[in-house]
């Protein structure tokens, strides 16, 4: 029932960290993935080691899209090249988010806000419509949104970051009520990740931030990529609306100080 062959995905911002390790993870399951990202060199390289790596070396199942989530345009492209290439569009992981702005949102810059809420919450939602209109409205489809722990508590760092959380697992609900029962919509959230973008929230120390969770580790990119391998599967078939936390046990002790 986790088995993914014959289906495509389309995971962005995907050339490292927690959406490199989601398309190796459903190559692994037998999809054939297209993967985005911002710098084309760097997505190039990851697309030759998702192919020799997790695809049994078959680079006809992956495909490189050179794209910035936040433009329109970009978007377009990117789901009209995965239908042409695959000829369908049966997984989409929004996975590109940023953190421009940390501290005390009374000294916020509100571009950098209104940024971050465009690129987390607004191109998620136009990445939704533009597979409901090129495949998923006619055939159906999973969608996961990476959100964050961040939007499920406060954590006064990253405040504005966790509000677009917050947003993105809000709109993760309402798809999931407006485009079921042929399209399950579903969010993961993760805590702290060891990835480059995570990398300023342990700046003191691996140890020391990951002391404060039960499992006493923080987040490796594959524990995130294996929970949005089940819930595009058919062994998730009842699950829609759901936000997944996937956080070492953190919000079991009632503080993201943590994070």
């Amino acid at each position: 029932m986790t088995d993914l062959t014959g289906r495509t995905a389309l995971v962005t911002g995907a050339s490292r960290g927690i959406g490199y390790a989601i398309a190796a993870e459903l190559l692994s399951r037998g999809a054939s993935v297209a993967v985005t990202a911002r710098k084309p060199d760097v997505l190039e390289e990851a697309a030759a080691s998702l192919a020799a790596d997790h695809a049994g070396g078959d680079t006809g199942r992956v495909l490189a899209i050179a794209a910035n989530a936040s433009s329109a345009e970009s978007r377009e492209q990117s789901v009209t090249q995965t239908v042409e290439r695959f000829g369908s569009l049966d997984i989409l992981v929004n996975n590109t988010g940023i953190n421009p702005t940390y501290g005390f949102l009374m000294d916020a810059d509100l571009g950098a806000v209104s940024k971050t809420f465009d690129t987390n919450v607004v191109a998620t939602l136009g990445y939704v419509q533009l597979a409901y209109r090129a495949w998923m409205g006619e055939h159906g489809g999973n969608v996961v949104n990476i959100a964050s722990v961040a939007g499920l508590r406060s954590t006064g760092v990253i405040a504005a970051y966790g509000a677009s959380k917050a947003a993105l697992i809000r709109l993760t609900e309402e798809l999931a009520w407006q485009l079921g029962p042929s399209i399950r919509v579903n969010a993961v959230a993760p805590a702290v990740v060891k990835t480059r973008f995570a990398t300023a929230l342990y700046a003191e120390g691996e140890e020391k931030t990951a002391a404060a969770y039960p499992l006493k580790r923080l987040g490796e990119p594959e524990d995130v990529a294996r929970v949005v391998g089940f819930l595009v599967s058919d062994a998730a078939a009842w699950m829609t609306g759901e936000t997944v936390r996937v956080d070492g046990g953190v919000l079991s002790t009632g503080t993201l100080g943590a994070v």
